[in-house]
């Protein structure tokens, strides 16, 4: 059982951590700003967003 809520924390995050990138990503875009990531920054940035988000989740 707490393995199966470890992996529902593992995936809302890495969803949410997703969104949020592309969000912020997309309002900087309407803003004026022109940002391109490489996949190795996207990556970096992303799992340091779901490290995170998967904390604020366990409060």
């Amino acid at each position: 059982m707490r393995y199966l809520c470890a992996l529902k924390d593992l995936v809302i995050s890495l969803i949410a951590s997703t969104v949020i990138i592309y969000s912020l990503n997309i309002v900087a875009g309407f803003k004026g700003a022109d940002y391109t990531f490489t996949n190795g920054e996207v990556f970096i940035i992303w799992i340091l967003m779901a490290i995170l988000v998967n904390s604020c989740l366990k409060r």
